[in-house]
């Protein structure tokens, strides 16, 4: 029997690819293809191992080249959406500030302005007694008019 053989199997073909998960292992830094999640019924998108979403590709790199490119984590979408809230709900509380603050100020006028009425209703009061008792004296002094006529 020869060593070295000149007849040669002929190659045998790679097995079909089936809608099932591929027995392919993931590292920590390998993302999954867009084909493995669509039979997850992800189509669409896919999930990485780095925790954020991109639109039907792969990612080489892994998650450290998303800190390089991203800026992680400020200009994370979740952290910048919750930093969004925090500015609009800071704007709500100085807005309402500014409207309790008017609104305070709106009350101290409205009591001015009645503290002012009872006054001059006061000093109306005390004038129509004066000229009540004026008016008295007058027709005192005019009761003896008429003796003649």
């Amino acid at each position: 029997m020869p060593l070295f053989k000149s007849h040669t199997p002929p190659p045998e073909e790679p097995p079909a690819r089936s809608n099932t998960v591929s027995s392919r292992k993931h590292g920590i830094f390998g993302g999954r293809s867009s084909s493995d999640d669509s039979s997850l019924g992800r189509a669409g998108s896919t999930y990485t191992a780095d925790t954020s979403r991109t639109s039907n590709s792969s990612r080489s790199g892994g998650i450290l080249s998303h800190f390089k490119t991203q800026g992680f984590p400020h200009n994370d979408p979740t952290i910048m959406a919750a930093r969004e809230k925090v500015s609009l709900a800071e704007q709500a509380e100085r807005a309402a500030d500014q409207a309790l603050q008017a609104a305070r100020n709106q009350v101290k006028e409205a009591r001015d302005h009645i503290r002012f009425l009872e006054k001059e209703a006061e000093d109306d009061a005390r004038r129509a007694k004066m000229k009540q008792t004026e008016a008295k004296n007058v027709s005192r002094a005019a009761g003896h008019l008429g003796r003649h006529g």
